[in-house]
């Protein structure tokens, strides 16, 4: 019985150079293609035969990944399946570690070839850096590396995953506790927190164990590349080619400066409308009206089914790409005990399609968590008819663009699960949350700079670091008596721990995703024809001109941010009347 939620999945591309059956988990199978694959090199003597062998090693990549796509989506559907954890370990241990030599060896033969500066030059330049890039920064000393990094994430991944508590006679995952936090009921909220807190720091040193070893590993990664900090590798391996780590401190100060006035404002207004002294970490989610929460579903079919209405209104192309996810079983979206944290849109890149994968317990984040993984969703279908591999997929940057766009566009719909004034309810607690979400992505990439330029630090002087940074953009919240909670904060974001450094894409792409708002309350059939167009180009244009592309601009100062923040205000204002 197959672990995926899907079942066989429509041929896009039938294959012309990988057989059509081949067990590509068996690396005795593999082999041979890349030995293929370099001597195609050498017999390319025009610049038609060098793109048909780009074309051949872009289809064996795309297998490759797909078989890593499906294992690792089986092992997040199931991290208590001894089966799924074994196939995925498996393909991490045996398979990845033996394919980083060959993809290397044919990036040296794409660079070296005489015929590569013949290629179009604005066609290939974008592969052309980032495979510079990845040639660059190859070490055979760091594969084995980076497959006990993969491991350790892993292991993060199945701690986090089979986290429960005991609560009023029910075992409840920590997602599941997030509902009560809505609850009206003061002392509800705090015994669900306060549970959930504790159960947290029993793990504490786990988390802490995991994570100073994967330090001690992404530092020789470094190391071995020669750079004096895991940053500054890091920076160049995620191809920061249009913004530089000055950039992200002016993007720290930006939201110092233009997000935490109203951050401390909306807190305030929170506190009074309450009736507190002062905020403490279960009052945050709840209604300040003391209004019942927000129940937009019960069952996850309704969830899809009101989203699929939402798409309808929205946009005829939008409507179809979902309608087709559905229908192919394409989306997990229930939370359930055994199941990875979080949510995530995974592309089979053979297939061509997208999966959606997250934990909806029946909160109003659940619809926003949806449409934001349609976004990335709609993009993987956009590039559906781009035959070059790699550029089938964009910047993070931009990705998160699709996705974040996505929630605002669909928010304009959200009375398809509300009546109108649960609805402004909604939207309010949406664009709240989009203030609040930048202050906290500020700590978190801010974090990992102080991390990984201080090599060698002590779990205390972490923790300073830390503190000090949830003093700058925590706001006005009362920790009193769960210090300790505070300071071990930053173990729930997965990102720390499985993705360094890929946290600030959220930020600048939640920039752009609000310039396309405002596009869209201006000209919303010229907003989404821009939003098709930059989603359509892939990975194939540098940030910039993807941005462009899509009708808002790649930047992140204090320029750009103020009159975004201006916006968000005047629709809360809009909302309050």
């Amino acid at each position: 019985m197959s672990l995926l939620p899907f079942g066989s999945l429509p041929v896009y591309a039938p294959r012309t150079f990988v057989p059509a059956q081949i067990d590509l988990g068996d690396w005795t199978k593999i082999a041979p293609l890349f030995d293929r694959l370099d001597k195609q090199a050498a017999e390319a003597t025009t610049v038609e035969n060098l793109e048909h062998w780009m074309q051949a090693w872009g289809e064996l990549s795309a297998a490759l990944d797909e078989e890593s796509s499906r294992r690792y989506i089986a092992m997040t559907c199931h991290t208590d399946n001894p089966e799924a954890e074994k196939s995925y370990l498996h393909f991490v241990e045996t398979i990845e570690p033996e394919l980083k030599p060959r993809q290397f060896k044919l990036e040296q033969l794409y660079l070296h070839h005489a015929l590569r500066k013949q290629l179009p030059t604005k066609r290939f330049g974008v592969f052309d850096r980032y495979t510079q890039v990845h040639v660059d920064l190859y070490r055979e000393e760091n594969v084995p590396l980076e497959t006990e990094e993969a491991k350790l994430g892993q292991q993060y991944q199945k701690l986090s995953g089979s986290l429960t508590v005991q609560f009023r006679g029910e075992e409840k995952t920590l997602v599941q506790m997030g509902r009560f936090l809505e609850e009206p009921d003061r002392a509800l909220r705090e015994e669900a927190w306060t549970l959930v807190a504790n159960r947290r720091l029993q793990e504490a040193e786990k988390f802490e164990e995991l994570f100073d070893q994967l330090v001690v590993i992404r530092e020789k990664i470094a190391a071995n590349a020669g750079f004096s900090n895991y940053r500054d590798y890091a920076f160049k391996a995620r191809g920061r080619f249009d913004y530089t780590a000055e950039d992200c401190f002016k993007f720290h100060e930006a939201i110092e400066k233009q997000f935490m006035p109203i951050i401390r404002t909306l807190q305030t207004e929170r506190k009074r409308d309450l009736g507190l002294k002062s905020l403490r970490p279960w009052d945050l989610s709840v209604d300040p009206l003391n209004r019942p929460p927000l129940r937009p579903f019960e069952e996850v079919d309704s969830m899809v089914k009101k989203t699929q209405s939402i798409f309808d209104k929205l946009d005829t192309r939008l409507a179809g790409d979902f309608r087709k996810m559905n229908d192919l079983r394409l989306l997990d979206l229930a939370n359930r005990k055994g199941k990875a944290p979080g949510g995530y849109q995974s592309t089979l890149p053979e297939s061509r399609l997208p999966f959606i994968f997250m934990n909806a317990v029946g909160v109003q984040r659940d619809v926003e968590t949806l449409l934001h993984e349609a976004g990335h969703a709609f993009h993987a279908l956009a590039t559906q008819a781009e035959d070059f591999y790699p550029y089938r997929s964009a910047p993070i940057e931009f990705c998160e663009v699709a996705s974040m766009s996505m929630e605002l566009l669909g928010n304009e719909h959200i009375e398809e699960f509300y009546s109108q004034d649960e609805a402004g309810r909604a939207r309010r607690d949406h664009l709240e949350g989009i203030i609040e979400i930048f202050p906290w992505i500020a700590t978190v990439d801010a974090f990992q700079h102080w991390i990984y330029t201080h090599p060698g630090h002590t779990r205390k002087e972490r923790t300073t670091a830390w503190l000090e940074l949830m003093d700058r953009f925590g706001g006005d919240v009362d920790w009193t008596g769960f210090e300790n909670v505070r300071e071990n904060l930053w173990h729930r974001q997965l990102h720390i721990f499985l993705h360094p450094f890929y946290y600030i894409e959220y930020g600048i792409a939640q920039l752009g995703a609000l310039q396309i708002w405002a596009n869209s309350k201006k000209d919303l059939p010229g907003a989404l024809k821009a939003y098709h167009r930059g989603l359509a180009l892939g990975g194939s244009r540098p940030l910039p001109e993807l941005f462009a592309a899509a009708g808002c601009r790649f930047d992140f100062s204090a320029e750009t941010v103020r009159p975004l923040v201006h916006l968000v205000r005047s629709e809360l204002e809009k909302l309050d009347k």
